[in-house]
């Protein structure tokens, strides 16, 4: 995958500083289908989306994840980096969007991966219980038991609860778990990577970085913002050496 240039990574920043969370996954999702509508990426599973950010990460800024978390225990900071190669095998059912069935006693249940567009209208409910009914209703194709229709809503809890634990296992690109373990304590324990807003966090530094150098290269020579972001890095910097 083609790696966003500056001006396009400066125009995903402006669209999705003013977006929600959901929305703006989508809009970085965007540069790795140039091809596809609103509507298309919406329809994108949850692995999908995170699989292609995963990508766009990668393209952007190398393999290496470098983070750090404090430890809940001792509140020592630790520093830690996760190489893309070892994520990738989370991604590894995300290709496969087709529905799948699940059997539980006299019940069979079609059900479908949750997309964005979904997440986007579990996010309009009132509360987390209309949520989840939300999610329910619109992941479940079909539901029968012992052959005759039965409604998403009148599943067993059982049923709910089997078809909750289907659905992280061939989505688990959207709950990826770091063992972390504090040098300091010894304490040991988990962190969910959530690879959106890492990558934005990333992109939002970027982003600023980059209109950082427009402003010190245009106040120095009077150059438009276009020609300065036309410019490669190595140009910008050069010129930026110059300035300083």
């Amino acid at each position: 995958m083609r790696a966003p240039s500056a001006a396009q990574l400066i125009g995903m920043w402006e669209r999705g500083a003013r977006q929600p969370w959901v929305d703006r996954a989508l809009t970085l999702v965007s540069a790795c289908h140039p091809e596809l509508t609103d509507s298309g990426l919406a329809a994108l599973t949850v692995g999908e989306r995170d699989a292609d950010l995963l990508a766009l990460r990668e393209g952007l800024f190398g393999r290496a994840l470098k983070s750090f978390a404090d430890c809940p225990n001792c509140r020592a900071r630790l520093e830690f980096s996760v190489d893309a190669n070892e994520l990738r095998e989370s991604f590894s059912n995300a290709a496969n969007a087709d529905p799948a069935e699940l059997l539980l006693d006299e019940i069979r249940i079609e059900f479908r991966r949750l997309s964005t567009a979904d997440l986007t209208a579990a996010a309009r409910c009132a509360d987390v219980d209309a949520a989840r009914r939300v999610l329910l209703e619109r992941c479940v194709v079909e539901a029968r038991r012992n052959g005759e229709p039965l409604a998403a809503a009148d599943l067993p809890a059982a049923c709910v609860e089997a078809l909750s634990s289907r659905l992280a296992a061939l989505d688990g690109a959207a709950d990826i778990v770091l063992d972390l373990r504090c040098v300091a304590c010894g304490h040991a324990w988990q962190l969910t990577l959530d690879i959106g807003r890492f990558l934005w966090a990333e992109v939002n530094a970027l982003a600023k970085a980059y209109l950082n150098e427009v402003h010190m290269l245009a106040w120095a020579y009077g150059w438009r913002e276009a020609d300065i972001l036309a410019m490669s890095s190595a140009r910008r910097q050069f010129y930026l050496e110059r300035v300083g």
